[in-house]
């Protein structure tokens, strides 16, 4: 017993570090749809192209089949990608663009994250 009211003590003594590092005043907040690995390497590759197959995505992230149309699911229905469906011969073709609300959702991702990174490195 004697050891634990030492740690208490010596928690109790010790001095305040700076505390948790904040964000400016009207920074975004994370947004944790796109804060998955998955569905943040999605809104990525997107960005840089104008749009890519399932099965390019499939690759370029070195995912399943399953994991990637359940995230590509989630961003489509926060409306952050678009999706169309055809017909390439007879072999179901699935095309992903990155939307207007997809590509200002990961901006602000981004400048949330640059204004973590400032923070930590001026700390």
């Amino acid at each position: 017993m004697a050891a634990k009211n030492t740690a208490a003590r010596s928690d109790r003594d010790r001095k305040p570090d700076a505390g948790p590092v904040g964000l400016p005043a009207g920074a975004p907040k994370l947004d944790r749809l796109i804060h998955e690995r998955l569905r943040l390497g999605i809104l990525s590759a997107l960005s840089v192209n104008e749009s890519l197959t399932f099965n390019e995505l499939k690759k370029l992230l070195d995912t399943t089949d399953g994991n990637l149309s359940v995230h590509a699911r989630k961003l489509e229905e926060a409306g952050y990608i678009g999706c169309a469906k055809s017909f390439e011969g007879r072999m179901p073709r699935t095309d992903y663009r990155l939307t207007a609300a997809g590509k200002r959702a990961l901006e602000r991702y981004l400048d949330h994250m640059e204004a973590l990174i400032r923070a930590m490195r001026e700390r």
